[in-house]
């Protein structure tokens, strides 16, 4: 599995779902709810990341013992509120608890690359589907975005990469994730 399950609290149900999203295409498991039903105590090689809110104690408590069986988890909560405060603390007894939703766990430095390009993990996984010979709408679709959403990420790409064309985008990348000069 490469490490820990990931743990994560966040503020809202958007911060989980950049979560989830990058997380699913890692190859976890996703589901809402925090019980495990599973006989196994120890279900870390499930790659299996639950999430939901927690807006009691008891669903906090959950939540820690599903971390603690070796779930990943996803909490959606306020800090400043009796159960965020209790599921942070507990939480951060079992190991790191991660607030930016950005942040990979799993492969940090994968995400951004080593290219220097000046990309978000989201513009990264379009310019990969384009380069690969999708359409836009077949790569929104395929990330789980509405067309508008992915057309904007795509622009601001555009712009990181100071390109005019989605072609020279799609090209930029492809030339600097092979490793070759423009």
């Amino acid at each position: 599995m490469g490490g820990p399950a990931p743990r994560y609290l966040v503020a809202s149900a958007a911060e989980a779902t950049i979560v989830l999203r990058r997380m699913a295409r890692s190859g976890w498991r996703t589901r809402e709810g925090f019980a495990l039903p599973e006989a196994a105590w120890d279900v870390a090689e499930q790659r299996l990341m639950l999430f939901g809110r927690v807006p009691d104690i008891d669903t906090a408590a959950l939540a820690v013992l599903a971390a603690a069986r070796g779930a990943g988890v996803v909490v959606i909560a306020d800090d400043r509120s009796e159960p965020g405060r209790a599921v942070l603390a507990d939480l951060s007894r079992i190991g790191a608890v991660l607030r930016d939703p950005n942040v990979d766990p799993v492969d940090d430095a994968a995400g951004h690359g080593d290219d220097g390009l000046p990309l978000t993990d989201e513009q990264r996984q379009l310019l990969d589907r384009l380069g690969a010979g999708e359409t836009i709408a077949a790569a929104a679709e395929a990330e789980f975005l509405s067309l508008r959403t992915a057309n904007r990420r795509i622009a601001e790409a555009r712009k990181a990469l100071g390109v005019r064309t989605t072609r020279e985008a799609v090209l930029t990348y492809l030339r600097s994730a092979r490793g070759e000069t423009a």
